[in-house]
């Protein structure tokens, strides 16, 4: 099938569909939470944050703060179960501890009709981020293989599969031997992320379940901004749960990350403050029907 045919989510009339976000909240730096909910809004959805973790800005900062939420994870979806609360779909990011997974995993077993979408948030370039233990990496792999969409870069694939990083300068062949790698281990529909060859583009290929392979490319900025796999991700999944194919969503999240990450560097310290997105959001709300 033709990734333009194919449609993970039915926008229904004047329904609003309703997503768990289950990711990191970060005071300063823009990712994660202060992504995913002003991008999913925009896209028409109900986003019921689950924080995972609270952060005084992201980790690439010196003396950053973090306080691990896990301990309240458990009670804190219990009051949900408790009102009823519906969820279309569940959408993962950063972790701040293996036994999150765990909760997580409950929530799916809750809603077992949501979509599901993990974004592998562990890793880039090569290097693991500094919280993360090989205890949560392996958890997080785990997480991966009941995915309905996942998200990885290479480094991330990389830790999935426990195969080597070799660089983000891979061709066809590899990228498809990835994927299809993930999409044994029990993924779904995968995203990988992040290949570039030195030609001025990056490329992300996708392959999964009634979807058969195929690359989307944009310019590659030769810049790098905190957050743009949060957004890259968050304008996915807004896309779908717009009522847009496979295709259309995966064109839509990087055409948006381009054109966010040209804005960002017409600010001040723009590589410090994250990506800014914002002057962008009307594009999201496009994605709705008139």
């Amino acid at each position: 099938m033709d990734a333009h045919d194919l449609y993970l989510s039915a926008r229904k009339g004047n329904y609003i569909p309703r997503i768990a976000a289950i990711h990191d909240l970060c005071g300063y730096g823009k990712c994660s939470l202060g992504v995913a909910i002003p991008i999913l809004s925009a896209a028409g959805c109900d986003v019921c944050p689950v924080p995972t973790g609270l952060f005084s800005s992201h980790t690439a900062f010196p003396g950053w703060y973090m306080h691990d939420t896990t301990a309240m994870l458990s009670d804190y979806l219990d009051a949900w179960k408790a009102i009823d609360v519906e969820i279309d779909a569940v959408y993962s990011g950063f972790l701040g501890a293996p036994e999150q997974v765990d909760r997580i995993k409950e929530v799916y077993a809750a809603y077992p009709d949501a979509l599901r979408v993990v974004d592998p948030v562990m890793a880039d370039h090569g290097k693991v981020y500094p919280t993360y233990t090989p205890e949560l990496c392996g958890a997080m792999a785990q997480l991966a293989s009941r995915a309905d969409i996942l998200t990885p870069n290479l480094t991330e694939a990389a830790i999935i599969l426990g195969r080597r990083w070799t660089g983000a300068d891979i061709d066809d062949a590899e990228a498809r031997d990835i994927i299809e790698a993930l999409l044994d281990k029990g993924a779904r529909h995968v995203v990988l992320k992040g290949i570039q060859r030195g030609d001025g583009l990056i490329r992300n290929f996708v392959a999964g379940h009634g979807c058969d392979f195929f690359e989307a490319k944009n310019e590659f900025l030769p810049y790098l901004l905190h957050g743009t796999g949060d957004l890259y991700c968050s304008c996915l999944l807004a896309a779908v749960m717009a009522g847009k194919s496979l295709a259309e969503s995966v064109a839509f999240a990087g055409d948006f990350v381009h054109d966010a990450m040209k804005v960002s560097a017409e600010q001040p310290q723009f590589k410090d403050r994250g990506v800014s997105f914002e002057p962008l959001l009307g594009k999201v709300t496009c994605l709705l029907p008139c």
